[in-house]
């Protein structure tokens, strides 16, 4: 009988598993809506005046220059960076 509650226990756990990581990966859709919304004025190098390049490297935006004259970040990126 013990060995039944276990597994029982076991699959409750897994439940609580999956359910959290559907909610972490519907945080990060709605960070992304927002995070493309917020950007969709398009944003020029300030040396060649070229259109910057975005790219997403995780939940942040960077800002590209495709003549390579530097990259460019969003203040939540230069804040999450500052912590780790």
């Amino acid at each position: 009988m013990s060995d039944e509650k276990d597994r029982f226990g076991d699959k409750l756990h897994n439940l609580e598993k999956a359910r959290e990581d559907q909610w972490a990966r519907e945080q990060d859709r709605v960070l992304m809506e927002k995070l493309l919304q917020r950007n969709t004025e398009d944003l020029h190098c300030p040396k060649c005046k070229a259109v910057l390049a975005t790219k997403m490297e995780g939940t942040h935006a960077v800002f590209a220059c495709p003549s390579g004259h530097g990259a460019w970040l969003d203040r939540e990126a230069v804040q999450a960076l500052s912590k780790s």
